[in-house]
């Protein structure tokens, strides 16, 4: 999606990472004790829908001429977010809900929507820094996270051999990526620094 909105270049040395990281995913996601091709379906769907949703966000960042910090993005996004969140609700949880079984925690929903707002702040923080894809290679480690939490907390929650060499490999990927990421960056700022000897001849001439 970067690729065909303009927003990154196909770039050889960084596929390779992009694969081993997805091949980790798949591998971890096949291991799975529970493994439901429905729900896999629904997750891949929807890893196909962030993605025109970053690229989107980081044109909307990073155009020229706009000056829009996180806070401005959120204020135009927020409603769209709504609108399309709305009608699947409407229509597929709206029917199931009853009021009497909601019981409202003040408490519960104030620092849920706490950190929903610090998460999109954030997202769009290194959306604006980096890229759209960054933030997905982030994304993958932020799950790891929240698999080895979820183990912590609650003890009937397993994590099989399967699991951790699908982890093992997804985490190679991400680190090769880092790495080449930094090498581009260090590279480029060194290419700024270095005046350029053809200059430096047509000077002295």
């Amino acid at each position: 999606m970067a690729i065909l909105c303009g927003t990154d270049k196909l770039r050889w040395d960084v596929f390779p990472n992009m694969l081993l990281v997805n091949v980790g995913v798949v591998v971890s996601s096949y291991g799975e004790i529970h493994f439901n091709v429905v729900g896999t379906v629904y997750q891949v769907t929807g890893i196909f829908a962030e993605a025109p949703r970053l690229v989107l966000t980081q044109v909307l960042l990073q155009k020229k001429g706009l000056t829009l910090n996180p806070i401005t993005s959120l204020y135009y996004i927020a409603p769209c977010s709504f609108m399309f969140l709305f009608v699947p609700w409407y229509f597929l949880e709206k029917p199931g809900m009853e009021v009497s079984q909601i019981q409202f925690n003040f408490l519960i929903f104030f620092s849920n929507a706490i950190c929903a707002l610090a998460l999109n702040f954030s997202i769009f923080l290194v959306i604006s820094k980096t890229g759209a894809v960054t933030v997905r290679v982030a994304g993958v480690l932020k799950d790891w996270i929240l698999i080895a939490l979820s183990t912590v907390v609650f003890p009937e929650s397993t994590i099989n051999g399967l699991n951790i060499i699908g982890y093992a490999i997804a985490l190679c990927g991400v680190v090769m990526y880092n790495y080449l990421k930094d090498w581009k960056l260090e590279k480029k700022s060194s290419d700024l620094q270095t005046p350029d000897s053809s200059d430096g001849v047509t000077s002295s001439a």
